[in-house]
């Protein structure tokens, strides 16, 4: 089995780093390119212990879903998101969080099984770890971005025009605020 293992060191206090990382938001963000979209469960905002998602993507020209369940939660230091259902025999995800003076360290230990025996295991070598990889690699650069305020002022929006994701002020003590303009309902603040 594949074992990917990253280290991002963030410049934006432990418990900004670990609601973002746990943000339905912030990871379409993340996964632009992809179609990926929410089909059912958190559909944004935070998710939490217990709680699960249910993506939809195109990947290598297949669209497939993926439902992943937060199976250990301990904030703001760990969290580990499971595949309950989908195209991989297995995925999971731990996210650990350590402070470090101004930064957090944020760790991710991704283990995932491929489909199809020896064929699935040849897909691993050729192409899927190396894109699995990349897909991670790209979704710390959007937290570390968003966290360190370097995508200050902006306001993201959904195709449906409900609110996404909103930063305002730069740096360290920037404010991150989840809302839907809709509902009305604010899916969390925090600095």
């Amino acid at each position: 089995m594949p074992l990917i293992e990253l280290t991002t060191v963030i410049h934006a206090p432990i418990e900004r780093c670990f609601d973002l990382a746990r943000s339905i938001d912030l990871h379409k963000l993340s996964t632009d390119g992809t179609e990926e979209e929410v089909v059912d469960g958190v559909t944004s905002g935070l998710i939490g212990m217990g709680q699960y998602v249910t993506w939809r993507a195109r990947h290598f020209g297949v669209t497939q879903t993926l439902t992943s369940k937060i199976t250990g939660y301990e904030y703001p230091i760990y969290f580990r998101d499971e595949m309950v259902k989908g195209a991989f025999k297995m995925i999971c995800h731990d996210h650990a969080f350590e402070s470090s003076g101004d930064d957090t360290i944020m760790k991710d230990r991704f283990e995932f099984e491929s489909p199809a025996g020896i064929l699935g295991v040849m897909a691993n070598k050729l192409f899927l770890e190396r894109y699995m990889r990349d897909l991670l690699i790209k979704r710390n650069a959007v937290i570390k971005e968003v966290a360190e305020g370097g995508r200050c002022g902006e306001l993201f929006c959904r195709e449906d025009g409900d609110s996404l994701l909103v930063v305002g002020g730069c740096g360290v003590n920037s404010l991150i605020h989840y809302a839907s303009l809709k509902t009305g309902i604010r899916a969390g603040t925090f600095r």
